[in-house]
């Protein structure tokens, strides 16, 4: 497969990407999402969905289904409380990693109103998360839920796998997806730190805070992504503190 792909570095811009703002929600997509359609635009490699969310205190996603798909919360700042039909509910803030199978059909619901499981004062700040579907390899699975403290890994620098389903990350403190050719990594960085992309016929580079320099290509702002395709082993250099999102896949989705 990847014999037949050219190698490409395509930047996306924040400011080119869709956009949904409601009274409650701030929300910018990366691909087709909602009532956003293009059909050059609907996804790169296994990921479908990335969604840069800001959500304002009391409000979020009311329960609503999901079907055959893998469902990766990151948070950057603020929590979100997650309760689902299989019974699991829990709270979301920076440093957990938190996956959700919807496999056979999931409801869920996504809100910022964690003093109602913490007995606390209602707060007033904000929620700002990334939330991004992958498809898995295997339809009709039965849904399920895993969550994960990193935190302590991601101070120690460097790339760490957030989540994969890929066999090379079996033993990576990380949780696991449905899905055996693609992987998440995170990383934060200080002013000076760099990291090398790894190599992959898809990546998938988002910058959720912070600026950075990617080799060979030149700055990347907070919402700037870019898609590589046949390529990686770019360095990534901190300007300010940053964070970076990168998915790592060895396939693509057929029939989008």
């Amino acid at each position: 497969m990847t014999a037949a792909l050219q190698p490409t570095v395509d930047v996306r811009r924040s400011g080119e990407r869709y956009k949904t703002r409601l009274s409650w929600l701030d929300s910018k997509h990366s691909f087709s999402f909602s009532h956003h359609y293009d059909p050059q635009n609907t996804h790169h490699g296994l990921l479908l969905v990335n969604n840069d969310d800001i959500v304002t205190a009391g409000t979020g996603f009311e329960t609503h289904p999901h079907q055959d798909m893998e469902i990766v919360t990151w948070v950057l700042q603020g929590s979100l409380v997650h309760q689902d039909s299989t019974g699991h509910s829990g709270l979301i803030y920076p440093g957990l990693a938190q996956r959700m199978s919807a496999g056979t059909g999931i409801l869920h619901s996504e809100k910022n109103d964690s003093w109602r499981l913490q007995s606390v004062s209602p707060h007033t700040d904000p929620v700002h998360f990334v939330q991004m579907w992958v498809v898995p390899d295997e339809e009709g699975i039965t849904p399920g839920y895993e969550q994960l403290e990193i935190d302590d890994a991601l101070l120690h620098g460097g790339l760490v796998t957030v989540a994969s389903g890929m066999d090379r990350h079996a033993d990576a403190s990380a949780i696991r997806i449905k899905n055996k050719y693609a992987g998440l990594h995170a990383a934060r960085l200080n002013p000076g730190d760099s990291v090398l992309l790894p190599e992959a016929p898809f990546l998938h580079l988002f910058v959720p805070r912070g600026t950075v320099t990617l080799e060979e290509s030149g700055k990347l702002e907070a919402g700037d992504s870019v898609r590589f395709t046949a390529t990686g082993g770019q360095r990534i250099t901190a300007d300010e503190p940053a964070e970076i999102l990168v998915w790592e896949m060895h396939a693509t989705v057929k029939g989008w």
